[in-house]
């Protein structure tokens, strides 16, 4: 939704583990960037190693517009280097006023000293700042201004500027540097979709160009229930519309329309273009949906969530909150995309998948914390698999006498691998009507049963061809159940020679970590039973390709935030099954034995 993103950054720490996430986001998705450098009244703030890291951790170009007057407990104000002008906060007043005067002779040289290489790192991005440069001649404060919105808008430097936002010390300019140096929505090219026939089309970011907005955010209020936050990109919106869904092709009706400050809300009859408003009453509408005209429909390029990375399994302290538990998961899953709630069909138990460990913790605090529901977590069970890795030939016989009509049948049944993926194959080759034709589903029926509850450890087996390949029957005693019974024992038989096998699901991991930690992060995938299949350079960090084991990555993100001082991130999703090795089949199945 950004057209411009302010980055905060700590004098003291400087870039964080988590700004290099946010960062890299940003580079994705080219957002211009302005740098704010946050608590210069903090003991031990440096800003000028603040800005350093920013050019070597981030691979970006600063252009320090702002020196700081003092710093720790001396900190009152800034010099910009732009105007040379010195600003400085009143404390009475929370700074909330402030004094633009002239800069003190003390600090005159080094203001210069700063202003030159402010014009310097400008130039070596702007080529009329740079012909100036050369030419020996002062840039005027309009053409600096200029070059650098310019240079910021394109993402080819970062403007940055200095405060202590606790006391609102350098707030102001701040947001004097989002007017002067952020695009505006006139700034962005038109926004592109396509329409009903899946041609692409445009939209004009005026307010007389029809209507087209993009929902980006459901939130759950407690005061105003739920709340659909939206961005408009062209023509403009009244409170009680009624607007087009073109993502789910429904009406929607938008009930008040809110100004969202913070905490607080403000009630507004209409959103113009460019503008961000939160929506009350909308039912339809989720997370990615596009909201238009209906007489000129468009949907807006579908917004990308990452797949969820890590599972627990969740489950009511108490069986009076089972209801209530569903309820909360459903209202956070709708807020959330990244955090999806299912039922393993296997194990039944409910699994909750997000992002990080961190993420799943804050789920589970905010149902107890915002729906009051007790509950408590485990770690899941992972889906294992079998197959058979050689033909094996076996005879299924089933024959009961008790007196009256008995039961009867007989099948041979050949067991053998088929191709991957392809799930069980079932094929009938008898001849000459040894089976009849009516019997066939029932040993079909069967021989699938048996291989569901499995062979090695008591998983499902996959991948595996079942051939009936004779037997015989009885003209009064056979029956659909025989035959289904005789199928199952057969095929039970048959796949106990075929040389079964535990197959374990590998999941494709990549890891985006800073150099230094490279070696690290390598030794532990390898300590995981990962195969690590590819490196590239990805700006000033490496991204690793492997694929794991997913039993052995529980507790992954904590381990990879810890090796890499919470610089790496990863993301991981199913790749195929694949053999487990010897030693880890034999745990499995003392496991399942023991349970």
């Amino acid at each position: 939704m950004l057209d411009g993103a302010v980055a905060v950054f700590d004098a003291v720490s400087g870039v964080e583990p988590q700004s290099e996430t946010v960062w890299r986001q940003a580079d994705r998705y080219g957002v211009p960037r302005i740098a704010f450098i946050n608590k210069c009244d903090r003991v031990g703030a440096d800003p000028d190693e603040c800005v350093r890291q920013i050019q070597e951790r981030l691979k970006a170009h600063p252009v320090v517009v702002q020196i700081p007057n003092g710093l720790e407990s001396d900190f009152t104000g800034i010099i910009d280097l732009i105007r040379m002008r010195q600003i400085v906060w009143s404390d009475d007043t929370l700074g909330a006023t402030f004094v633009d005067d002239e800069i003190p002779s003390a600090l005159l040289d080094r203001a210069r000293a700063a202003r030159t290489a402010m014009i310097e790192a400008l130039g070596e991005v702007d080529d009329e700042v740079m012909t100036l440069f050369l030419e020996e001649r002062t840039p005027t404060v309009a053409i600096l201004l200029s070059a650098l919105r310019r240079v910021t808008v394109a993402g080819r430097a970062v403007p940055v500027l200095l405060g202590a936002a606790f006391k609102n010390k350098g707030v102001q300019p701040l947001l004097d540097a989002v007017v002067d140096y952020l695009p505006s929505p006139s700034d962005i090219p038109p926004v592109t979709g396509k329409d009903g026939a899946g041609q692409a089309i445009t939209r004009a970011p005026t307010d007389e160009a029809p209507y087209a907005a993009l929902a980006f955010k459901i939130m759950n209020d407690p005061f105003v229930g739920q709340l659909t936050y939206f961005r408009v990109y062209s023509g403009r919106v009244e409170s009680g519309a009624t607007v087009f869904n073109a993502t789910k092709g429904k009406r929607e009706k938008m009930g008040r329309l809110l100004r969202m400050h913070a905490n607080k809300r403000e009630d507004i009859k209409e959103v113009t273009c460019g503008n961000i408003a939160a929506a009350v009453g909308m039912r339809v509408s989720t997370t990615g949906d596009t909201l238009c005209d209906e007489k000129a429909p468009i949907v807006l390029e579908l917004m990308d969530f990452p797949a969820p990375v890590i599972s627990i399994a969740i489950e009511p302290s108490t069986q009076a909150n089972q209801e209530k538990l569903a309820i909360a998961l459903h209202k956070l899953s709708v807020e959330d995309p990244s955090f999806t709630v299912r039922t393993d069909p296997e194990t039944g138990q409910t699994l909750i998948s997000g992002m990080g460990e961190l993420h799943l913790e804050i789920i589970v605090d905010r149902l107890v914390r915002e729906f009051k529901v007790e509950a408590s977590v485990g770690r899941p069970q992972v889906a294992y698999r079998e197959t058979v890795t050689k033909v094996s030939h076996a005879e299924g016989k089933f024959i009961r006498q008790t007196g009256g009509r008995g039961q009867y049948a007989h099948v041979l049944i050949q067991v053998g691998p088929s191709e991957y993926g392809k799930g069980v194959v079932f094929e009938d080759a008898t001849v000459g009507g040894v089976v009849p034709r009516e019997f066939i589903p029932s040993v079909e029926k069967g021989a699938r049963e048996a291989l569901a509850r499995g062979i090695v450890a008591g998983y499902p087996v996959i991948d595996a061809a079942v051939t009936l390949t004779g037997g015989s029957f009885h003209e009064l005693d056979s029956s659909e159940m025989a035959f289904q019974i005789a199928g199952s024992l057969g095929t039970q038989a048959a796949a106990r020679d075929a040389a079964p096998i535990l197959l374990e699901p590998l999941m494709s991991v990549e890891v985006i970590t800073p150099d230094e930690f490279m070696g690290e992060v390598m030794g532990n995938l390898a300590s995981r039973r990962g195969r690590v299949s590819g490196m590239e350079t990805r700006g000033s960090a490496q991204a690793i390709a492997a694929e794991v084991p997913l039993s052995t990555m529980f507790g992954y993100s904590t381990d990879v935030r810890s090796m890499t001082q919470g610089r790496a991130t990863y993301t991981m999703q199913f790749a195929r099954y694949a053999p487990v090795p010897s030693q880890v089949t034999e745990t499995i199945v003392e496991r399942m034995r023991g349970a």
